[in-house]
């Protein structure tokens, strides 16, 4: 979740794939100049000012190369691909630890801002995988279309966010990756393949949550269902107690619930409810739900902070991506001066992980700015943290303070041992690779298939190799 929502005026979205300044030092422009000059199709794009680097999304991550060339055609990206020994591709840029960085080549696709194709009969969508969220969810809506469910902001790329298993909440909701149905992808030779879930069966399954190891994701066609409606509601001030006796009854109370908490006075400071206006299944509001009372006014999950970023609650009826994110596509969700980590635990333990961590209230509690606690369906995604298991997912936003989290990460970890947490692939965590790969069944099966598609390791990077592929790398 990206909590630190300060600016209060709406702004265009961001464009990751431009917004590098346009001040050069002499060396940057010989680099740049060099560029154009051997070849107009791919032009690289550095960071440019002398002291500035190509960072993500929360300034938290600098990456290993300033290297990082876009590509205007399918081709372009093949060609570029078959030429390298390493690369990674860099999207939005919203992972906060270094599974997406490079030493040697970034490549970036062109943003896509159009779909490729509806097929109203089989109800799939396809789209160019550098698409966000946000930019697709209006186009499916003016075809009367909608997506089973999305992130808490719109702001990601729907390859990225399916390679990591993103996800929203709802106890049958699965994650953002289920929805994919086929998939198009450049291996580490330049071929361009296509794997379905139709025809492809358990190398389908392998391949979607694929950590960017196994190829260049272009094409990516989703399940698509019929456009509808939701309301949105917000409780204040649930006692912690309520959520031990009646997690189930909570989670299960809407499409979609969050519980936000600072993990101070045993208390959930808001709970969000999203609710499909369905006949005989919408929520039914009332003025206290659980002990917590109902909002007067919009909120944002940090009490403190203004609503205008946020998506519209009290009830008031809108399109499912006008409700389903936390944050609005037309402001930017977080000035980026924040960390995340996100635990996944199977749900039966649920409330036992839930309190194992409020235990540590004292320790938490001082660098935090919110905790949001949510549920998620299973799946059959081999590297998908929902593997297999309904998980509850206790997802911090701290401040950005590296030193004090890199402590405090190891001791959250040791409380959520006895539940085999699985962490979210795109957020920080200290678990030892040899924990992550007995959470993971299907690993050997993923580094086999890795093999088949990027022999070589082009697609590998440290963060790739220590908790994934190990020696074997």
């Amino acid at each position: 979740m990206g909590a630190d929502s300060r600016t209060q005026t709406a702004i265009p979205p961001v464009d990751f794939h431009s917004s590098w300044p346009l001040v050069m030092n002499k060396r940057s422009f010989i680099k740049l100049f060099s560029g154009m000059l051997a070849g107009p199709a791919v032009s690289p794009l550095l960071a440019l000012l002398p002291d500035s680097k190509l960072k993500n999304w929360a300034g938290n991550v600098e990456y290993g190369t300033e290297n990082l060339y876009t590509v205007n055609s399918l081709e372009q990206a093949r060609d570029f691909v078959r030429k390298q020994s390493r690369l990674k591709v860099l999207g939005t840029r919203h992972c906060f630890n270094k599974i997406a960085d490079s030493t040697n080549q970034f490549l970036s696709l062109k943003p896509a801002d159009e779909l490729v194709a509806i097929n109203s009969e089989a109800r799939t969508a396809t789209v160019d995988g550098s698409m966000t969220y946000g930019h697709l969810c209006p186009l499916l809506h003016e075809k009367g279309f909608a997506l089973h469910n999305l992130a808490s902001l719109p702001h990601i790329s729907i390859a990225g966010s399916c390679s990591t298993g993103t996800h929203g909440s709802g106890d049958k909701n699965r994650n953002l990756a289920t929805a994919v149905s086929a998939l198009e992808m450049i291996t580490a030779s330049g071929d361009l393949i296509q794997l379905s879930r139709q025809k492809d069966g358990d190398k389908f399954s392998g391949a979607v949550v694929g950590l960017g190891a196994l190829g260049v994701i272009t094409k990516v066609t989703l399940d698509i269902q019929p456009a509808y409606t939701m309301k949105q509601y917000v409780y204040l001030d649930m006692p912690l107690d309520q959520v031990k006796e009646h997690f189930d009854a909570i989670s299960s109370s809407a499409y979609s619930v969050s519980l936000f908490t600072d993990w101070r006075n045993k208390n959930v400071n808001e709970v969000w409810i999203k609710s499909r206006v369905e006949e005989g299944r919408a929520f039914a509001p009332s003025s206290e739900f659980l002990g917590a009372k109902a909002a007067t006014r919009n909120f944002h999950p940090i009490a403190a902070l203004a609503a205008e970023n946020c998506t519209e609650q009290m009830g008031v009826p809108g399109p499912w991506y006008e409700r389903l994110p936390h944050f609005r596509m037309g402001f930017t969700p977080s000035a980026g001066k924040e960390l995340q980590s996100e635990y996944f635990v199977p749900r039966r333990h649920a409330v036992e992980a839930i309190l194992a961590v409020e235990r540590l209230h004292g320790q938490v509690s001082p660098q935090l700015l919110i905790t949001e606690i949510r549920t998620i369906a299973a799946d059959d995604l081999w590297m998908s943290p929902c593997y297999k298991q309904p998980s509850v997912t206790i997802h911090f936003t701290w401040k950005q303070d590296w030193p004090a989290i890199r402590k405090l990460l190891p001791i959250i970890e040791k409380e959520l041992l006895p539940f085999k947490p699985r962490p979210h692939w795109g957020k920080l965590f200290t678990i030892p690779p040899a924990e992550l790969k007995s959470a993971y069944e299907k690993l050997p099966e993923f580094i086999e298939l890795s093999k088949t598609y990027d022999p070589s390791g082009k697609f590998r990077n440290p963060f790739l190799n220590t908790n994934i592929f190990g020696d074997r790398a």
